[in-house]
């Protein structure tokens, strides 16, 4: 598909999406059901307080390996620990996709380990992957984009944002 064709496809598929929940609103203005407990949850936590070691942990005690979403923490947990473990974490975000290829998250991350790697074809195919799959831009889609961008201006080395 075209480039202009691109933007005015996804217009319509917006306005669209708009008026499919305007009517569901309409339709079900029930609340919805609480979600079942996340065995993640604790693990996120830990991760979003950059204890690393202790997510590591927390993954390890949940033991979701057939998660696609435990495995990319697993790699981002491993990926940022104060002694970093490059090899682990690209293992985790290979097992992520092998699970779900469509893993966003495992997608922008392991495309973020390709540049700290010096590997940038390889972070530039993953951000060819995203741009499939985010018919709108996604935010894994923009980050991913903004670090290669980052690292070409930094003459072709990693820097954090």
């Amino acid at each position: 598909m075209n480039r202009i064709a691109r933007p005015l496809l996804r217009l319509v598929a917006v306005s669209a999406m708009i008026a499919c929940q305007a009517g569901a609103m309409a339709a079900d203005s029930s609340p919805s059901p609480a979600p079942a407990a996340d065995k993640l949850t604790a693990a996120r936590s830990l991760i979003q307080q950059d204890k690393w070691v202790a997510a590591i942990d927390e993954l390890k005690r949940v033991d979701e390996r057939g998660s696609a979403d435990w495995n990319n923490l697993m790699g981002y947990s491993h990926r940022k620990a104060k002694v970093p473990d490059y090899a682990a974490a690209e293992r985790y975000y290979d097992e992520a996709l092998r699970i779900d290829p469509k893993h966003k998250g495992a997608l922008e991350y392991s495309g973020e380990l390709y540049l700290m790697l010096n590997q940038l074809p390889k972070a530039e195919q993953r951000l060819a992957a995203l741009d499939k799959l985010c018919f709108l831009p996604c935010q894994e889609f923009t980050d991913l984009k903004a670090a290669i961008a980052r690292y070409k201006g930094n003459g072709n080395a990693y820097s954090a944002k």
